[in-house]
């Protein structure tokens, strides 16, 4: 369709690679490096921006912070303190406690999840301080402090897409090698937000900053006098929703299907031979990107991760041509359905680099205007 893919080289495991495999020692490296699809040039979302601000220069008019976010943010944590008060004399092993925490509990915290996302692209304010306090504030009802973690680990996954090493969104090879069944992956599906948290860690860890401490303090603080003046199961509440919010949920849907790839890769597009990109990140647009800051529209976003959540759809309106021979998601909960029924979709299809990219956040001589193109 574009050139934005045209260069990328991939290959597929089951054998086949760019190039002869070496012999003797490294043969078991070699397969094992062939289980995902390896491509050896720069991810294709920047390639496709420059395209697309060179055929539509005014698409970048619609960078910038978007004032309701902020509004959007206060109303969902209220709404889960709230419910968190309302259900503190209710037994935990109650239906009416795991009803609650599943249908509103979940959808609010996946919903706060996504607003620190957005957040962590400093698209709530233009003040990058004032961007990191309100991420503060809509972690407090998802119980445990990881925002200030969070936007250094998301933004070295939008600079380095999938170099191994770099980008924690990737599954690591110890999961793959495991996880890589049915069973395997319903327990992937089920326990992902345990993944996601702890997964970062175990590739490389970024250093703390006062804004980790600060973000700890006022978590703890906020758990305290939740517990001061309500009981435990106010915290267990908040916590159990942020636990079904990265489980079996709709919202869910979208940790895999923004960057697994599923059936739409034909077999030709497995030679490596015939030069055919694989695709590496699928947008959805459906009904669920209302509760979901649009995080559904995820090329748009990888494409322009200065466009907040209120114009990505002026993106693809814009930039149409761009977008609409891409391959999508039409339901979260059918990918995944997919996910961990499907043989041909698992946990090693996903695109994977070894050169490119590099870390944010990695160190104290980073610049906030680095991050931002």
């Amino acid at each position: 369709m574009t050139a934005a893919n045209s260069s990328t080289v991939t290959s597929r495991a089951k054998g086949d690679s760019p190039t002869p495999a070496p012999a003797g020692d490294h043969d078991d490296a070699a397969q094992k490096n062939n289980d995902f699809f390896w491509t050896y040039t720069e991810e294709p979302h920047r390639t496709r921006r420059l395209a697309i601000i060179k055929a539509h220069p005014e698409i970048t008019k619609l960078c910038g912070p978007e004032p309701l976010t902020k509004w959007v943010v206060l109303g969902v944590v209220s709404l889960q303190v709230f419910l968190a008060w309302a259900l503190h004399n209710t037994p935990f092993f109650s239906w009416k406690f795991w009803a609650v925490a599943y249908v509103f509990g979940a959808t609010a915290n996946q919903n706060l999840f996504l607003a620190i996302h957005e957040i962590s692209h400093n698209l709530a304010f233009k003040s990058p301080r004032a961007n990191r306090l309100i991420a503060i504030f809509a972690n407090l009802p998802i119980g445990i402090p990881y925002s200030a973690s969070f936007r250094p680990y998301h933004l070295t996954h939008h600079k380095s897409l999938g170099v191994d090493g770099l980008d924690t969104d990737l599954p690591t090879a110890f999961e793959a090698f495991v996880l890589d069944s049915i069973l395997g992956k319903a327990f992937f599906c089920t326990f992902q937000i345990f993944f996601y948290a702890l997964r970062p860690m175990a590739v490389y860890r970024v250093p703390l900053t006062k804004i980790h401490f600060l973000n700890i303090a006022v978590q703890l603080s906020f758990d305290a006098l939740l517990y001061k003046y309500t009981s435990i199961n106010a915290i267990l509440y908040l916590l159990l929703s942020s636990f079904l919010a990265g489980s079996l949920h709709p919202l869910a849907g979208h940790f895999i299907a923004e960057h697994y790839v599923y059936e739409t890769v034909t077999p030709s597009a497995r030679d490596p031979e015939n030069r055919i990109p694989v695709p590496e990140t699928f947008s959805y647009y459906g009904p669920l990107n209302w509760f979901t800051y649009n995080v559904g529209l995820h090329n748009e976003h990888h494409d322009f991760p200065a466009v907040p959540w209120t114009r990505l759809h002026a993106v693809r309106d814009i930039a149409h041509e761009f977008y609409d021979d891409l391959p999508r998601h039409e339901s979260w909960c059918y990918a995944i359905w997919r996910f961990i029924w499907d043989e041909n979709v698992g946990m090693t299809c996903r695109v994977k680099r070894k050169n490119g990219g590099r870390l944010v956040g990695g160190g104290v001589n980073w610049k906030e205007s680095e991050i931002q193109a």
